[in-house]
């Protein structure tokens, strides 16, 4: 059975009617109980309007952009797509390929493999969390990143962050990259571990060293083409004294290649074959994952390309993908 994922991005404050935007979604998403969904806090960004909203600024960190994500089969997620292009009066809404596992794994030369748990669940006296980290790292992805929810439903439940909760299973969602073959390793072992596991598979290409296809704006019948760049690199990493992910977010503002960008911050993982770490209480600045997101033409994306190659200076990684359909 083909599944889909549906991906919006918006600011936080966003409204449907009387209600919070998210809030409505997840509402939704509760009623046609899809199988996981999560809302991704970012830390900085712009969209087209312009404005960089960043946790360093005290009033633009009170509106902050957000990711929420959704995976379904076909069947639901289209449904579900018309309803949510409904509630949304600005953001960016895309629909992609996202098969779970057990259906056919994608041939490519890389797989992206998502993984969903619940916040405070354990696996082998372990924080899911990081117990998965730490299985991809034995298997030897080049990264990983786990990125902590705040809202979501896991197998068709909603599920919702609260100050006083033990939000056992509100989502999280660590993401990897590897090759097929360590991709099906890994998906074999944590079926093994885990109870129902929520995981998706999906096709992309590794851009580190190397600029993605390039693709014409449009199709053999006119209908236009988008492409997804994913840029993982770790908080303390800098260029030109900041650190990158906000040095990245400047530049494509300031060049104008990007119609827009969404920032997140991982609480957990590795990239460059380092060890799975974290924040810790004693350090000298941070070390987590972050991800750049940036979706946009083709030819965009090349210009765009040209900034991330000369920023990250081949650390961290790089991925494209293609989005069969963008509403923004």
């Amino acid at each position: 059975m083909t599944s889909l994922k549906l991906t919006a991005y918006f600011a936080e404050r966003e409204r449907a009617g009387s209600r919070f935007l998210a809030d409505a979604m997840f509402d939704l998403f509760a009623q046609r109980k899809v199988a996981t969904s999560v809302m991704l806090r970012g830390i900085s960004g712009f969209g087209h309007q312009r404005i960089i909203r960043t946790d360093q600024s005290l009033t633009l960190s009170e509106d902050p952009s957000v990711t929420v994500v959704a995976v379904d089969t076909e069947d639901t997620i289209a449904a579900l797509a018309g309803d949510v292009l409904a509630l949304t009066r600005s953001g960016l809404i895309t629909l992609e390929r996202a098969r779970f596992v057990g259906e056919d794994t994608p041939a490519s030369d890389a797989v992206k493999l998502t993984v969903y748990v619940g916040r405070n669940r354990t696996l082998d006296g372990l924080p899911a969390y990081k117990a998965v980290c730490e299985l991809l790292h034995r298997n030897g992805f080049d990264g990983a990143s786990a990125f902590l929810g705040v809202d979501g439903t896991a197998h068709g439940q909603r599920r919702r962050a609260r100050f006083i909760a033990r939000n056992t299973d509100v989502p999280m969602m660590i993401v990897a990259v590897g090759a097929p073959d360590q991709v099906s390793r890994t998906v074999a072992e944590l079926d093994a571990m885990m109870d129902s596991p929520l995981m998706t598979l999906e096709r992309v290409r590794l851009c580190k060293h190397a600029a993605p296809p390039v693709l014409p704006d449009a199709d053999e019948h006119g209908r236009p083409l988008w492409q997804k760049l994913m840029i993982t690199t770790s908080e303390a990493d800098r260029h030109d004294g900041l650190p990158i992910h906000r040095a990245l977010v400047r530049r494509l503002w300031q060049a104008g290649t990007a119609s827009g960008a969404t920032v997140l911050r991982g609480v957990w993982g590795f990239h460059d074959g380092r060890e799975p770490h974290g924040d810790k209480l004693f350090q000298y600045g941070r070390h987590v994952p972050v991800t750049t997101i940036v979706i946009d033409s083709p030819s965009r994306i090349a210009a765009s390309f040209a900034i991330v190659a000369e920023v990250t200076d081949g650390r961290g990684s790089v991925t494209a993908e293609m989005v069969p359909a963008l509403v923004a």
